[in-house]
């Protein structure tokens, strides 16, 4: 048996041997193995309320009576967001975005009834999925596990006894290191069962799966060979276990709570309140299609007469209302995109400034590269609100447009006793209306959102073994 495989072995008897470690290991692998169930349970419950929720919606707004085109535009509707396949894995920001908008004419609204804000607040410290396991509590079982790895040897001076008896200082590393890995990957394995079970349902991409495997892989191994490191480079236990714990809060807690609040305030993003506020008074500046005297709708209603060829409104072979209501949603909609181009641009900016922040912390990269993978980022999210308004303008303007063919400028803006049922269109008209469809990023994207989290994680553990190799060259030296 070679040298390597004796130290591997040994360290692994070693910990099987000790209740404590034995225990951790256990918790941890439980643990792993409840929030893989538990997330799985959760988003599967989830995906089933979002369709139910959906039909219910959709159902309801077939089921509309005879009335009015511009009733239904207020009528509204709402859409829902499905989870991704990989949902259940990392949850991201989903939790706090929300899933689902209302739709409504003149206005565009944001997603809403996320998890957390319906939730009792101790949600909001964290949820139980296989990222967070693995991400945070992973890395702090296995200092503690193996804080002592070559400390300990040198402690008791077993190390030069090793060294003395033939055992190569990259064998005993080495060994070391791979009992180390062995743990991680009993660690990773529940994950891992669950994530080929989220792979499989359809809509997943196998290639993703096994990236977002990857880099939970490279960042066990990047802990384990720092850990090693500390280990080879510290003398005493104690002081190994503090400065490994110090590493962790760092990495794992402090730096990733910071940079958000370091992006936000470097690139702060208007609220609700300002952006409707600005809606409101560039739109003033556009045009009020209330006001008969407003500049340019009495411009517009020139134009319109021009193509029509007649000289009144009431000669016109379709609806004036009805074009006005067309004319008024473009308006609003192109300030609408506007606004949210610019509120993207910002989002798109603040979360580039914490991506930078993976050069202090590898957590963040992890994260960055997981979110992806689940389509639970920002990305994902702008793409739901970009889809949902995309759909929300055409049904509108789908709406307006069959007030101006459907219903006569006359029974529009008669008074009279009978004028509310002459106003009225056929309830077939909006079961005519397509249905939402959300569209998910393809797995080329998700992929190519991964990479520079990848490169990052990649960059770090190899940072991390060439400092492992320098300091075992070290212990080497000093025997």
């Amino acid at each position: 048996m070679s040298a390597f495989i004796s130290v591997m072995h040994n360290e692994l008897r070693a910990m099987s041997r000790n209740r404590t470690a034995l225990v951790g290991i256990v918790l941890l692998a439980m643990l792993g193995i409840v929030a893989t169930v538990v997330s799985l349970h959760h988003m599967q419950s989830a995906a089933d309320h979002r369709a139910r929720q959906q039909l219910a919606a959709q159902e309801a707004f077939d089921a509309q009576p005879d009335r009015h085109p511009h009733r239904v535009v207020h009528y509204g509707h709402f859409v829902y967001r499905l989870p991704s396949a990989l949902a259940a894995f990392d949850a991201g920001v989903d939790p706090f975005t929300g899933s689902s908008m209302f739709l409504e004419g003149h206005r565009q609204n944001t997603a809403n009834f996320g998890d957390v804000m319906q939730s009792s607040i101790l949600t909001r410290f964290g949820q139980l999925t296989p990222a967070f396991v693995l991400q945070i509590l992973a890395p702090l079982v296995l200092l503690v596990l193996g804080h002592g790895l070559l400390a300990q040897e040198r402690e008791r001076g077993t190390l030069r006894q090793l060294m003395l008896q033939g055992a190569s200082t990259r064998a005993i590393v080495g060994g070391k290191l791979a009992a180390l890995c062995a743990v991680a990957a009993v660690f990773m394995l529940p994950a891992l069962l669950g994530l080929a079970v989220m792979a499989s349902a359809p809509g997943a991409s196998l290639s993703v799966a096994a990236a977002l495997a990857s880099a939970y892989a490279l960042y066990l191994l990047l802990w384990c060979a720092v850990i090693a490191a500390i280990s080879a480079l510290l003398a005493r236990r104690r002081d190994a276990l503090l400065a490994l714990v110090a590493v962790w809060a760092l990495s794992a807690l402090l730096v990733p709570r910071v940079a958000p609040d370091v992006a936000y305030a470097a690139l702060p993003l208007p609220d609700r309140l300002q952006t409707d506020v600005g809606i409101g008074r560039d739109l003033r500046a556009m045009g009020d299609s209330h006001n008969p005297d407003d500049p340019y709708f009495n411009s517009f209603r020139q134009r319109v007469l021009d193509e029509y060829g007649v000289t009144r409104i009431e000669d016109l072979p379709v609806n004036y209302r009805g074009l006005i209501a067309v004319e008024g949603e473009r308006l609003t909609s192109s300030l609408f995109e506007r606004y949210a181009a610019h509120s993207a641009q910002i989002q798109h900016r603040q979360n580039t400034l914490v991506a930078g922040f993976s050069l202090l912390s590898p957590s963040i990269a992890l994260r960055q590269a997981s979110m992806a993978a689940a389509a639970t980022d920002l990305s994902a999210h702008l793409g739901f609100l970009d889809q949902a308004e995309a759909f929300r303008y055409d049904m509108v303007q789908q709406l307006n447009q069959l007030q101006a063919d459907g219903v006569s400028f006359d029974d529009d803006t008669a008074q009279d006793a009978d004028a509310d049922r002459r106003k009225r269109v056929d309830a077939s008209h909006w079961q005519t209306i397509p249905r939402f469809d959300f569209q998910p990023q393809g797995a080329g994207t998700l992929l190519r959102a991964m990479a520079p989290g990848l490169l990052v994680l990649a960059g770090w553990c190899l940072l991390a073994l060439l400092l492992l190799g320098r300091v075992a060259r070290r212990l080497g030296v000093a025997r």
